[in-house]
């Protein structure tokens, strides 16, 4: 009895080690992927895809696979899991929110930026966008002035699998200068004005999406291109954003 007891120990220790090995040997993020995939909000998340972002005419395939692949779940407050594919912003805390799924789908789209292109992104927030900007495969450098979403943040893409995304607490108006030039920018928060600096970071040629107007009434979503002599400017669509702001006490 005593020697099949030390069998199954045995027998058990090498099933572990076995299981160690197979876990160290998957590439970094897929253990975190499978789960992904397998979340308890699947059919949620697909509807929100083919119901409120296809379905109002988002057409980039490469948009609608990363809406579906990023679990949007994960970038809310723990209370409010049950509505992350509901067809509406969320408070995400320090009076911010997580934009509509559509919203979001339909500014990247429009920023029509592809794998490989360099992409600053003004307000962070809880990390949302620069995850879907991410799974595209592009390169995404981001900024947020509130301290504790900055780190929010940081925690929600290192969960989730998106270790590639460049963050920064700070200043947006002053933008990423080290890092400029960049092929687009994308704005989540409403300036009262282009901001000018931001204009300066960005490539000729290249564009930036952006929420422009006060707080007090609906404002403009515009598509900025740079040209080699001044910028051409294209209102899309009425949108109301929190305002993009200077500092944070």
């Amino acid at each position: 009895m005593q020697k099949r007891s030390y069998n199954i120990i045995f027998n058990a220790c090498l099933k572990k080690a076995g299981m160690l090995l197979f876990f160290l040997l998957l590439p970094a993020n897929s253990v975190f992927m499978q789960s992904n995939e397998n979340h308890p909000y699947q059919e949620q998340q697909e509807a929100m895809v083919r119901n409120q972002i296809i379905a109002r005419g988002i057409k980039s395939k490469t948009v609608t696979d990363a809406m579906r692949k990023v679990p949007r779940h994960m970038f809310v407050p723990y209370n409010t899991r049950t509505f992350a594919y509901n067809d509406q912003p969320l408070p995400i805390g320090h009076n911010q929110t997580i934009s509509q799924p559509y919203i979001v789908a339909y500014m990247t789209e429009a920023l029509d930026a592809k794998a490989g292109d360099k992409v600053l992104e003004i307000g962070t927030g809880s990390g949302y966008q620069a995850a879907i900007l991410a799974e595209m495969g592009i390169e995404v450098y981001t900024i947020e002035i509130i301290p504790e979403l900055a780190e929010t943040a940081k925690r929600n893409l290192k969960r989730t699998g998106y270790n590639n995304v460049n963050t920064r607490l700070g200043d947006g108006y002053a933008g990423w200068p080290d890092e400029a030039p960049f092929d687009a920018i994308i704005i989540t928060a409403a300036p009262e004005t282009i901001p000018q600096a931001l204009v300066e970071q960005l490539k000729t040629g290249g564009t930036m999406i952006l929420p422009v107007g006060p707080r007090e009434s609906t404002q403009s979503l515009k598509k900025v291109v740079k040209r080699s002599k001044g910028i051409r400017q294209t209102t899309l669509l009425p949108v109301r954003f929190v305002p993009m702001i200077r500092s944070y006490n």
